[in-house]
């Protein structure tokens, strides 16, 4: 009976150590490569080649920056922004709950998106829809997972 005890501890020992934590697809740093938004029937591209974006998510959260290639040097065409807040992913759906932006009239709504991950490229695909701001579009970025 000793023997079947210490066995049966062993077993549930050894797989408890091996329970190894899931691998999320989607953790990284990751930095635009391309945007478009579709609004009603018209589509275009709101990928600006002057700034760089990047997202960050982790376990829990994700963040977003993006500030203009010219180190804010002119005024007229500085930009930064940036935001963030927790997520959850559960299959391919990808859903943001913006807790900060800059911009303080996004903070506190829910972005669901359907997100794919291919090699070291992320596509998010997903509505952006803010009734009290009449915004209502498709968004789809691409971005690529940084080094």
């Amino acid at each position: 009976m000793k023997k079947a005890v210490s066995i049966l501890v062993l077993i549930i020992a050894m797989t408890s150590c091996n329970s190894e934590k899931k691998h999320n697809p989607i953790e990284g740093t990751w930095r635009l490569i391309s945007a478009e938004t579709t609004e009603k029937d018209s589509t275009f591209s709101t990928f600006n080649s002057k700034t760089k974006m990047i997202k960050i998510i982790n376990e829990t959260h994700f963040a977003f920056f993006n500030h203009d290639l010219n180190n804010g040097k002119d005024s007229t065409n500085a930009v930064f922004f940036g935001g963030g807040g927790k997520y959850t992913l559960k299959d391919s759906t990808y859903t943001e709950y913006l807790e900060f932006f800059n911009n303080r009239q996004w903070e506190n709504n829910k972005f669901e998106f359907t997100v794919k991950v291919k090699n070291d490229t992320l596509i998010q695909k997903g509505i952006e829809k803010i009734e009290k701001l009449g915004v209502d579009r498709i968004i789809t970025e691409k971005y690529v997972r940084e080094k």
